[in-house]
């Protein structure tokens, strides 16, 4: 018996989930995600991850600007659906949306929840230090992640690990799950874990002022914070050229020891003094320009010890 059902996501995370549903041969009756946008220098349009192996698997796609429309809705429920799955789609679905498939909408998230409900699991994650967090699937309610779950695994955080090779992690974990989880409920054998009210946070999006650096902070948590942030949006900070201000991104840092004012340079290779430690900028990005190792970027960029950094 194979489960009739509708694949709902956007990016390459989200794709990775359909391709596995796609293979174990359930029947992808329409893949929803978001309409094409237009991106890049030649601001040509674009489609999404998910738009494009949907195309590439012969499965029909819808990519409506709002769940809330209701014509939208009603092509949803008459589809006939048992199920939907859904992978960062990007839009909220409205309870009519919901309860249009027989068993309901099925949302892969990647925390543990109810810690980091909402839109920057990954990145939140890393940025607070923790030393795990995992990939659920849960049934879908109108609140923001609060479903019960169906599924769960749990994935180590190294203390190397970046918001890309955790994404990485993540997507690879999450997709396997589907297969299982589709299976199970075909069975009638998922058991819904309502989720604890206790240890509840919330992952909001990462804002750009956000993302700076903070050098009063301890250089452990501005080296999870560089972690958390690399590639995008990337931690940052700003250098005086003697001309003018430009943004840097920090891609990789360390902490170690030293002191010295907050945003100090403590030596010629780009130390930086915290309000507790000091942290060593590995590689960086200065607007406009490629990604380079420190050593690199000194040859085009005079930081002398004793400047500090804003």
């Amino acid at each position: 018996m194979t489960l009739r059902l509708a694949f709902m996501g956007t990016p390459d995370f989200a794709a990775r989930s359909l391709a596995e549903i796609a293979a174990a041969g359930h029947e992808v009756a329409r893949v929803y995600t978001q309409p094409p946008r237009r991106r890049g220098r030649g601001q040509a349009e674009q489609k999404t991850p998910v738009h494009q192996l949907a195309e590439v698997l012969g499965i029909p796609v819808s990519t409506p600007e709002s769940f809330r429309d209701p014509q939208v809705i009603e092509e949803f429920a008459s589809l006939d659906l048992d199920v939907a799955a859904v992978v960062a789609y990007g839009q909220i679905l409205p309870q009519a949306a919901l309860d249009a498939p027989r068993l309901g909408c099925l949302n892969l998230h990647a925390s543990l929840l109810p810690r980091w409900r909402g839109a920057a699991p990954i990145q939140r994650a890393i940025m607070a230090g923790d030393a795990t967090t995992g990939v659920q699937i849960q049934q879908m309610e109108a609140g923001l992640d609060t479903g019960p779950i169906l599924l769960s695994e749990t994935v180590a955080i190294a203390p190397t690990d970046t918001a890309a090779s955790l994404h990485g992690k993540l997507m690879e974990t999450g997709a396997l799950m589907w297969p299982r989880a589709l299976s199970a409920l075909e069975r009638d054998s998922l058991e819904a874990v309502p989720q604890s009210e206790e240890g509840v946070t919330y992952a909001k999006k990462i804002t750009s002022e956000e993302a700076r650096l903070d050098w009063t902070r301890p250089a452990d948590e501005l080296a999870n914070h560089v972690r958390g942030l690399s590639p995008f949006p990337g931690a940052w900070f700003e250098l005086d050229t003697g001309k003018e201000a430009v943004r840097v991104k920090v891609l990789m840092a360390k902490a170690e020891t030293g002191s010295g004012a907050p945003g100090e340079v403590l030596d010629g290779n780009l130390l930086i003094a915290c309000g507790e430690g000091a942290l060593r900028l590995v590689r960086l990005q200065r607007a406009g320009k490629g990604a380079m190792d420190a050593t690199d970027f000194l040859r085009g960029n005079s930081v002398e010890p004793g400047t500090v950094l804003a």
